[in-house]
């Protein structure tokens, strides 16, 4: 199984000392800091196993009899050998930091009576690294109220950070000399080595150890248990040539792709509410957990990624069983958009639901919190959007839809999004919500993401024609019947209609051929000024620029209206309405779409010129449909 009682140079464990430790532990409460538990019946335990991906729990714990089993992958153990695998301890690592937990002083079989006690090493190198660390978010918190560090009190204070907040997160200042912190940590055991492979320290040029960080305001990051295992460093003088953030370098405790900053303090909310929110920098965080969003976590350097997925995954159960909400908060500008969108590519490692939040400017949460208070933050949350709408909107925001080959292009990148979605169920919804985003058909959408859904070139499966922006009525329909007839009453009774029909413009009319005879209608002063009869007809006649308009004029001419009796002012006002109702419905539709694809938050003008023309035209219409009444 594995070995007991190997301590190197400090000798064996007794024993007795290590039975102690299995029997004071408890198991569950082990394992919880690390995976999200609930009941499996029995008074067993399960969740998802930390040692490898899974969607359905087969990761199972006994609390009464101390030991864990997955049945996916088949590893188990008792508590000690749950540390040793889930944080990479030897053996004697493990049991130390359980008896440390448990307050038992463990007692070793020394190999060698004559060497001082304090002279062995009692502890694993991981055990000497978070130490070191410990040591190092000591001295920087008492260097934070120096008079050097009033620099980094200032930009705290400028973010809406008290004393209370600075201390909640052991933020700390680096001093300006060369090698402070790394005497200070000499003067305390750790050696030259440790202090090298912790990250802290670095050699000179002159061959000398020197300080990582200097004149820094510094934030400890904390694994999932509460160890501190790295340092984020902000950049606080112009005269500083490094990076705006400078973090701990990759060592044996510290792997950026695995950490989260504040994870181990929002894991036990993240847990309760099956509910995480993704940010992306240590202010961020802070001003999330302030405002009473205890949820948010943020990557340390690095993009957010599958490591950490798995991570996130086991804290909030993400399973078939109980599907948590991940949701990513991004700036709105080009380099958030890009993150938004990895960020989708990955949405398929989640069983989960996943959203992004943009903030109003394109303020990140602390610039939101500190601009309109903690409520704004909260608002921010409560206010996220599917992922799947954001990157959709995204594609498709990039071509002119109010071009064929802006739509066809548009479906062909969108296409693969809407056939990446994890849950089946919803692509129909999206196909449909896709196809009247674009302005097309379902037909030829619903082709490209079948087509995308088997891994078919998008250019095939997209080469079915789509229909224009505004499509062209054919001539049995219900708004050419209605143009048609609009058009009778402007030539055979331009003294009775004239007034109403002059009054409708040609934009009016869907049918290219029939907008052609209404512009000639107008290009020879309108039906008001004629009289009626061949004189008139002729000369609407001559104005067609096409043989299309001129024979329509001669076969309007005598065809009969759609009336019995001889036509009134009401007649011809029902007729009017018919054809204004049906162009502005259509025109309706198109404004929904373009409002579809406007982000509220990051364009807010835009949206709301656009939200204000829909109530107009909708206000029209509901007139026009009572002005029709009886004829519609």
């Amino acid at each position: 199984m594995y070995a007991e009682g190997v301590a190197g140079m400090a000798g064996r464990i007794r024993d007795e000392d290590i039975a102690l430790v299995r029997e004071r532990t408890s198991i569950a409460d082990v394992i919880s800091e690390t995976v999200t538990l609930k009941s499996a019946g029995g008074g067993n335990l399960k969740g998802l196993c930390p040692f490898h991906d899974e969607k359905s729990p087969s990761f199972n714990v006994s609390p009464a009899r101390n030991v864990w089993y997955c049945f996916g992958c088949g590893a188990g153990g008792d508590a000690i050998k749950f540390l040793m695998d889930a944080e990479h301890l030897s053996f004697v690592e493990a049991v130390e930091r359980l008896a440390a937990r448990a307050g038992i002083q463990l007692r070793y079989v020394e190999t060698d009576q004559a060497a001082p006690r304090a002279a062995r090493p009692q502890h694993g190198q991981k055990q000497r690294l978070v130490a070191a660390h410990a040591a190092a978010v000591e001295f920087y918190r008492a260097q934070l109220g120096t008079a050097g560090a009033r620099p980094a009190r200032e930009f705290l204070a400028r973010r809406g950070f008290d004393k209370a907040a600075a201390e909640r997160y052991g933020c700390g200042f680096a001093p300006d000399g060369w090698d402070l912190l790394t005497k200070h940590l000499r003067q305390q055991g750790f050696t030259h080595d440790e202090l090298v492979t912790a990250g802290l320290s670095r050699p000179a040029r002159s061959g000398s150890l020197i300080d990582r960080f200097r004149r820094r305001l510094m934030w400890p990051i904390r694994d999932i248990t509460g160890d501190v295992i790295g340092f984020g460093a902000r950049k606080l003088f112009d005269d500083d040539d490094g990076p705006k953030y400078l973090n701990t370098p990759e060592t044996p405790i510290y792997k950026k792709s695995h950490v989260l900053y504040g994870i181990d303090q929002a894991k036990r909310e993240i847990a309760k509410q099956g509910k995480v929110v993704v940010v992306e920098g240590y202010t961020d965080v802070m001003a999330c957990h302030l405002a009473d969003v205890p949820t948010a976590v943020a990557t340390c350097g690095t993009a957010f990624g599958a490591d950490h997925i798995s991570v996130l995954r086991r804290v909030l159960f993400d399973s078939d069983e109980r599907a948590g909400e991940i949701i990513f908060t991004f700036d709105g500008d080009a380099a958030g958009q890009k993150a938004a969108l990895r960020a989708f590519e990955d949405d398929q490692r989640f069983v989960g639901r996943t959203f992004i939040a943009v903030s109003p400017d394109n303020m990140d949460p602390c610039e939101l919190r500190l601009a309109k208070g903690d409520l704004a933050v909260r608002d921010l949350v409560a206010r996220r959007e599917p992922l799947v709408d954001f990157a959709l909107r995204h594609v498709i925001s990039r071509y002119d839809l109010d071009t064929v080959d802006g739509r066809v292009e548009a479906m062909r990148r969108a296409a693969p999004l809407v056939a990446k979605l994890k849950d089946r169920e919803k692509r129909p919804e999206y196909v449909r919500k896709l196809a009247g985003d674009l302005g097309m058909e379902i037909e030829p959408v619903q082709r490209a993401v079948l087509a995308a859904a088997s891994g078919q070139p998008a250019r095939e499966a997209a080469a079915a024609p789509s229909r224009p922006a505004r499509p062209e009525p054919s001539v049995d329909s219900p708004q050419s019947m209605v143009e048609r007839e609009a058009l009778k009453l402007a030539l055979q009774e331009p003294v009775l209609a004239g007034p109403m029909f002059d009054a409708v413009e040609a934009v009016e009319y869907r049918h290219p051929v029939h907008a052609a005879v209404r512009a000639a209608v107008a290009a020879v002063g309108g039906a008001s000024a004629a009289t009626g009869g061949a004189v008139w007809i002729s000369s609407v006649r001559d104005a067609c620029e096409d043989l299309a308009a001129q024979a329509l004029v001669g076969e309007l001419a005598v065809e009969p209206l759609r009336i019995d009796g001889e036509p009134d002012p009401r007649y011809v006002s029902v007729t009017m309405a018919r054809l204004q109702w049906g162009s502005v419905t259509s025109r309706i539709k198109e404004l929904k779409s373009r409002i579809q694809r406007i982000n509220p938050v990051s364009n807010k003008d835009e949206y709301f010129a656009l939200f204000g023309e829909l109530l107009s035209l909708e206000q029209h219409a509901r007139a026009l449909r009572e002005q029709a009444a009886g004829g519609l």
